[in-house]
């Protein structure tokens, strides 16, 4: 157990200042990209900037996590800290595409450390009655920062430059840096033991095939392209040889004996099905607001806003009730508040106010509040410090790759679905979605106004509808959330700081 006398709030400022870095940066990006791309060009291979560093850091989280747990949690989040900041200066210095996807890919190294050993830090120095309070505070910096991300990315670019997206991370993160190495002690026993290097080869190697084939497919290249399908069979075969490779390993990167036990189990199912569909919400709703309602990329992301309070007050109130109610008990609340604002989302139309969007948007982020706190805290319960790391790392892993599937396959979906809701609003005349390019660019301010309303309101209503029927496609995995909600078990921290109940121990 660590030792840290009266500096244990000094250390959770630092820690959430990782976060906050780490979490947004997995969405600030997103609307810089169009200035990005207009200043240093390359249209064609800008999706490897943002596809970089989320492969980076999906690939680390787990690898991160055991290191922590085999050597210490201190050297590696400093080291998660540094390459994180050296990356981002780079970012911030690129001259071309290809610079700063290599940059950003190394800024993802960095943050595939700072998540994961964030929280695996707090259930290390907070005892178990206080670990809720604590983990609340980090879901709700975690859930502000992803959906803050956009926001500030679009103001920043607009005020200072696309550079200083990156940049902002120095000050960040140099005052972590600090607290981290002057406050932060560690006493954990370790043992020798060997590196799975196979395991961590296999398994970057097959989510960067992933990745690629879903960014590149449909778009880059069609879908049953030769590069296309190598890229699924090389995705197939190496996810083989990973799942292989850590049956046998002495000490495997992901320890699939974990999931024996149930509670650890639905928590990380959990964290990719709210992955999947929370960040559906992140990137459709601002889409929504510009089109429908009209006004630039920065004020649409303000509709943003009532979905990050929801998410701090369901991510605190979580932390909160931990020790009150089974964590069963907790995630039912937030599964039945979460299915109920994706399905409110799914009736949205061109005529719906921003009034009522606002309610759907405060009852989506509420619900997916809970699970920031909350299901960090059900992937550790069974776990000693020896495995806390790799059980908060495969936990936070599934998160991004839910995040990752989910925008790629409902981009997809949505992008089909506005299409064929253009071609049938402007068949006969000829007139199709490419006419207008980037939706998103066309119903831009500077542009809206050149439209004769007919046409706009038919371009609104296509794409209004094609995004309530993404929603409508992402009830499938918030349904499948709530079966798995009801397959956990009924532990939960008892007053007195005790595990309870312990009918499935860790393997």
């Amino acid at each position: 157990m660590t030792k840290q006398k009266d500096n244990t709030s000094l250390i959770l400022i630092g820690l959430m200042l990782a976060i906050l870095m780490s979490a947004m940066d997995n969405t600030i990006v997103t609307t810089a990209m169009g200035t990005i791309v207009s200043q240093l060009g390359d249209m064609e291979q800008f999706v490897w900037v943002t596809s970089a560093y989320m492969v980076a850091v999906m690939a680390g989280t787990p690898i991160f996590g055991k290191l922590s747990d085999m050597y210490g949690r201190k050297r590696f989040f400093i080291f998660g800290i540094i390459t994180f900041l050296v990356g981002s200066v780079l970012c911030g210095m690129a001259e071309s595409i290809t610079q700063l996807s290599i940059y950003r890919a190394i800024q993802g190294i960095g943050g595939g450390a700072l998540m994961p050993i964030a929280f695996t830090i707090i259930y290390d120095i907070f005892p178990l009655e206080k670990r809720g309070k604590m983990t609340g505070l980090l879901g709700a910096v975690f859930g502000t920062s992803s959906i803050f991300g956009p926001l500030l990315g679009a103001y920043i670019t607009d005020k200072l430059g696309w550079h200083w997206v990156f940049l902002i991370n120095v000050p960040i993160g140099l005052v972590c840096l600090g607290l981290i190495i002057v406050f932060y002690r560690e006493s954990l026993s370790r043992s020798k033991q060997r590196i799975d290097w196979g395991g961590a080869f296999t398994l970057v190697a097959s989510v960067v095939c992933l990745m690629f084939a879903l960014e590149l497919g449909g778009e880059t290249y069609p879908w049953g392209s030769t590069v296309i399908l190598s890229l699924f069979t090389g995705f197939t075969v190496l996810f083989i040889a990973f799942l292989f490779i850590e049956t046998q390993a002495e000490e495997p990167i992901i320890s699939f004996n974990m999931f024996k036990n149930r509670l650890y189990a639905t928590s990380s199912a959990l964290a990719l099905l709210y992955g999947s569909v929370f960040i559906v919400a992140t990137v459709f709703i601002p889409i929504y607001v510009q089109g429908v309602f009209g006004g630039s990329a920065t004020n649409s992301g303000l509709i943003l806003m009532p979905m990050m309070i929801g998410s701090v007050v369901g991510s605190m109130l979580g932390g909160f009730l931990s020790t009150r109610l089974s964590y069963k008990m907790i995630m039912m609340i937030s599964v039945i508040c979460f299915v109920s604002g994706i399905f409110a989302l799914s009736t949205i139309s061109n005529e719906t106010t921003q009034s009522l969007l606002t309610l759907y948007s405060i009852l989506t982020g509420f619900g997916v509040g809970y699970s920031f706190s909350v299901l960090s805290m059900a992937a550790v319960h069974h776990f000693d410090m020896r495995q806390r790391g790799a059980a908060t790392s495969t936990n936070s892993f599934l998160r991004s790759l839910g995040m990752t599937l989910g925008i790629t396959i409902f981009g997809i979906i949505q992008r089909n679905l506005v299409a064929e809701e253009m071609r049938q609003a402007f068949g006969g005349a000829g007139v199709s979605a490419e006419a207008f390019g980037d939706m998103r660019e066309a119903l831009s301010p500077e542009k809206r106004v050149q439209i004769p309303p007919p046409i706009l309101e038919k371009i609104t209503a296509a794409l209004s509808s094609s995004i309530a029927h993404t929603f409508m496609w992402a009830l499938i995995p918030a349904g499948l959330a709530v079966l798995v909600v009801l397959l956990m078990p009924n532990d939960r921290i008892s007053p007195q700081g005790k595990r309870k109940p312990q009918s499935e121990q860790s393997s």
